[in-house]
């Protein structure tokens, strides 16, 4: 709670204990802001021998301003540790919530529908409190029968639940009767019933609070063999496709025989567009099975020779792309800043938007891009001329790259990559545009993103302009 103003946490440490240990903690931002939301923390705790815990409090600022719940993570990290058994366990970052107390908050289900067992005797169905936990509210419930009738398969009505001041979470316990293995008085044996739902509504909240997007949630009771089947029916599941789900190969046999066949084999579950996408990258698929499997040598062997692929498709990207622009009468310049920019720049594209939906913050999605395109500057451009100039050097001569159009390309770029970049720290800094650097509200985002669209246009334009002699070097 934002109003206790400070948050405990207690760091363990388990196994081995007869040493002296040293572990950095340090925060770091998420959505909740060192300096505004939380005083930021960076120190380190000395674990003597035989101790198992040490705790830590992070003070959190209470303001009078309503915000969303925000988080903050705080991470351990090891300082000058020689001895290889130490290491760090799996809960290294911890996700702390600070939920804002300036307000009577946003009441809702947690989930929009659950299951349970016909012999669970109650259903605890929770009820959650979010963006806000500011004094004492409370909101009506009532259940609406379906396939299930009140009153015979469970205990339904209405009634009301109260959050105090603080509470951010409530349990509605809902009896469920059961009735599987009713007898049948004319036949003298057991009947099973089908599965049976009904319906829980929030309605009516008071003290200032409201209703949230799950407002309704569907609970459906199965009775214990048919919840054993769904379990047992997931289990197999998972386990006939655990070999699916591994990204890894382990022999160069499995990586050719994933290229060479429909959606690595799995045929089944494969769409037509899987079928076009095998007959249109079939040989790349087979060229690139060559990379060693990442099982070989801790994985730096198949990661070395996937660059130097990677350098080789970029060689023959640039050279197909000059002789296209060759054969429709484009200048060099226009065709390196177009299609040599776009082949070269596409597989950025794709890793950047991967990372930017998998990824709770945008940093390896716009480091990608940023670290990328530096490679293809520093190294792309780097490497090759130091090449030229040492063997050029040996035959007594000296190397000249002519700049011709660069000097204002190279401007243009750095303006508009300026215009970027403030755009990025605008969206973080204001709450229209959803105070991130990437998603946010619908129109802003749509808006952003034709925004940095029409910058790379300007800059092609005016780049071509500049070739074409149109617009003048600066």
């Amino acid at each position: 709670m934002e109003n206790e103003k400070k948050v405990g946490l207690t760091i363990k440490r388990t196994g081995k204990r007869d040493n002296r240990v040293i572990v950095k903690v340090e925060t770091i931002d998420g959505t909740a802001e060192a300096g505004s939301d939380y005083i930021a923390y960076k120190g380190s705790l000395v674990f003597d021998p035989q101790e198992a815990a040490k705790q830590i409090e992070i003070e959190i600022i209470d303001d009078n301003q309503w915000e969303p719940d925000e988080v903050f993570f705080v991470r351990l990290s090891f300082v000058d540790v020689d001895d290889s058994e130490i290491v760090l366990g799996k809960k290294s970052v911890c996700q702390v919530t600070i939920v804002n107390d300036d307000e009577p908050g946003v009441i809702e289900f947690v989930k929009p529908s659950f299951l349970v067992k016909e012999t669970t005797g109650n259903a605890l169905i929770p009820i959650q409190r979010t963006n806000g936990a500011d004094g004492k509210v409370s909101v009506v419930w009532k259940t609406e029968d379906m396939g299930a009738t009140h009153g015979s398969d469970y205990d339904g009505g209405e009634g009301v639940i109260v959050f105090d001041h603080g509470e951010i979470q409530k349990m509605l316990e809902i009896a469920i009767y059961d009735d599987q293995s009713k007898p049948n008085t004319e036949l003298n044996i057991k009947t099973m019933e089908k599965d049976e739902n009904f319906k829980i509504e929030l309605i009516d909240p008071t003290g200032g609070a409201k209703l949230g997007r799950i407002r309704k949630t569907v609970v459906t009771i199965v009775n214990d063999e048919e919840y054993s089947g769904i379990v047992s029916r997931l289990v197999n599941m998972t386990n006939e496709n655990l070999e699916a789900l591994t990204v890894e190969t382990h022999t160069w046999q499995e990586q050719f025989h994933n290229a060479m066949n429909v959606n690595g084999g799995d045929v089944e579950n494969s769409t037509s567009v899987d079928y076009v996408m095998h007959f249109l990258t079939f040989g790349w698929k087979v060229i690139f099975a060559i990379v060693p499997p990442v099982s070989m040598a801790g994985g730096w062997l198949a990661f070395f020779v996937a660059l130097s692929f990677i350098g080789i498709l970029t060689l023959i990207i640039g050279d197909l792309a000059s002789i296209f622009g060759c054969l429709i009468g484009l200048d060099d310049e226009i065709t390196a800043i177009t299609f040599v920019a776009l082949g070269t720049s596409l597989p950025d594209l794709f890793a950047s938007k991967t990372a930017a939906t998998q990824e709770k913050t945008a940093d390896n999605s716009i480091g990608n891009v940023t670290g990328s395109n530096s490679v293809n500057v520093f190294l792309g451009l780097g490497l090759p001329w130091v090449i030229a100039s040492i063997y050029w050097a040996s035959k007594g001569k000296s190397f000249e790259v002519p700049a011709k159009s660069l000097s204002f390309s190279v401007t243009i770029y750095a303006i508009l990559g300026v215009v970027c970049l403030v755009t990025v720290i605008l969206r973080r800094l204001l709450g229209p545009l959803g105070k991130g650097e990437l998603g946010g509200p619908k129109v802003p985002k749509m808006v952003t993103g034709c925004f940095f669209i029409f910058l790379w246009v300007l800059y092609l334009l005016l780049a071509s302009l500049n070739v074409k002699g149109i617009i003048p070097n600066l």
